[in-house]
């Protein structure tokens, strides 16, 4: 029986446990991606370090999408846990991972047959673009494999299993850190062999996790197709505004590429090397989202609605610790980090300027995504479709263009921060207005469910009490019959 284990006990020890073990998981795979450009770099070309840029945007798209769907598996597999619905629980994942593989197969389709288009759109030319394109066309035939491995993942954090599903994205971050040298340098196959490691980790990752949920925990269904096409819009309901939501960063950040790349590919440089610190030295953070999901999903499911707030309230504490530690230390080795990719100018002083000023800023990116995975586990994904669809565009592009004019491609980064802050403080508002609303409504339900009981107990009464006096009337007229019978037989 999967027991409901975060119903009870500490919620920040919830917290941290389930942020780190995802964490590690997370920060191994983009450590590999960091290592893919560092390797790269020792090639000694430039323009190898921006074409890993551009391709970047791309793949983080597509990754995005099977995020979007691990979403759903994880807030509704942990909701049926946390009722004790362990055969919905199954059908749930069943019906979910045959949806993520017939979503991401078509989607991963669409973006091969327009790999060239998608490029030219975000502003890479000539050498940088034809390589970018090499790196794609290896890696985004896969993005099936890693959406469903991202699924299996959210499964066993559902159950509360963070502890394997970091193992498999470790598995997976080690077979590519092995794997990127041998075919770098040995085989000589540059940058389209960091694709064909890459490649090679995202099966090592989706097997793992598949032991983990089919072997370990026994959450093996029979696919039943009826049962499937019931369940595609309460799949959908999550999913779709999920897959919009995290679509609309790396849309986002798509913009960001291509005005950046008006400045040259010395910048671009810059930002491919921040696009791959970032998620190592904030792995955390994008771990925060994904491991509160499953303690938001099952005290909601159990209908403790005071430890969804507390999870709310303590996820943003460690997200602005944890923010202001990481800070402190990329203010302190941004020189480094220009040395260790061999980058210098312009890449260097970008790389300098998030070090220094906008890495800060990851305060209001981490409240958002705690902010959304509120909304994804409490039944209402479209607000976290809203907000990110809102950040990625309202926060982003009036921003990057107005800081871009004024303060060239260190503008465009100055920018974009701005609109996180805007973003991240408004999501977390209306996240603890919606567990207000959920309250009061259910507060409105038990005092409804009170005086309907009071009412049928009145009625209860009611019906007694009109019981007892119609019996009370009949015993009258018993007696007074007996009277006249004894009178009539005295005069006779």
């Amino acid at each position: 029986m999967v027991q409901a284990k975060f119903v009870s006990g500490s919620i920040m020890r919830h917290i941290v446990v389930m942020s780190s073990t995802a964490a590690v998981g997370i920060t191994a795979l983009f450590l590999v991606d960091l290592l893919d450009l560092f390797f790269l770099s020792l090639l000694g070309e430039e323009h190898l370090a921006a074409a890993v840029g551009y391709a970047g945007t791309i793949a983080f798209f597509t990754t995005s999408v099977g995020i979007g769907l691990s979403i759903s598996v994880g807030a509704l597999v942990s909701r049926a846990i946390g009722a004790k619905e362990k055969d919905s629980a199954t059908r749930l994942l069943v019906n979910s991972l045959v949806l993520t593989l017939i979503l991401t197969v078509a989607i991963a389709a669409v973006v091969f047959v327009y790999i060239d288009e998608l490029l030219t759109l975000i502003g890479a030319t000539g050498l940088t673009h034809e390589l970018a394109a090499s790196y794609l066309v290896i890696l985004v035939p896969s993005m099936p494999v890693i959406s469903l491995a991202m699924a299996l993942g959210a499964a066993l954090r559902a159950v509360g299993d963070a502890k394997l599903s970091m193992n498999s994205t470790l598995a997976g971050g080690g077979v590519n850190a092995v794997l990127d040298p041998i075919f770098i340098f040995s085989l000589g196959l540059g940058i389209e062999g960091a694709a064909i490691a890459s490649v090679c980790a995202r099966f090592a990752v989706m097997g793992i996790s598949a032991y983990g949920v089919f072997v370990k925990h026994q959450l093996v269904g029979k696919f039943v197709s009826s049962h499937f096409l019931e369940d595609v819009s309460k799949i959908m309901a999550i999913a779709g505004p999920a897959i919009i939501t995290n679509v609309a960063t790396p849309i986002g950040n798509g913009f960001v590429t291509k005005a950046i790349a008006e400045y040259g590919d010395g910048y671009v440089a810059g930002w491919a090397i921040i696009g791959r610190v970032i998620p190592v030295t904030f792995g955390m953070i994008f771990a925060l989202s994904g491991a509160i999901g499953p303690i938001i999903g099952q005290n909601f499911g159990a209908q403790e609605l005071s430890r969804v707030r507390q999870t709310l309230k303590d996820a943003l504490k460690f997200c602005v610790i944890y923010v202001v530690v990481v800070c402190g230390l990329l203010f302190m080795t941004h020189d480094l980090i220009a040395q260790v990719f061999n980058v210098d100018g312009d890449a260097a002083a970008l790389i300098q300027l998030f070090s220094q000023f906008v890495a800060i800023s990851f305060i209001f990116n981490g409240a958002l995504f705690i902010a959304n995975a509120s909304f994804n586990n409490l039944g209402k994904a479209k607000y976290s479709t809203m907000f990110n669809l809102g950040k990625a565009t309202l926060g982003t592009i009036p921003f990057v263009y107005f800081g871009g004019l004024y303060g060239g491609a260190e503008g465009v980064l100055i920018g974009q921060a701005l609109g996180a802050v805007i973003f991240g403080v408004a999501g977390v508002w209306m996240a603890f207005t919606l567990i207000a609303r959920i309250e009061s409504h259910q507060e409105l339900q038990t005092d409804s469910n009170d005086d309907n009981e009071t009412l049928l107990r009145a009625g209860t009464a009611a019906v007694a009490l009109s019981s007892d006096r119609a019996i009370m009337a009949q015993e009258s007229k018993a007696d007074v019959a007996c009277e006249i019978a004894d009178e009539i037989a005295k005069n006779d």
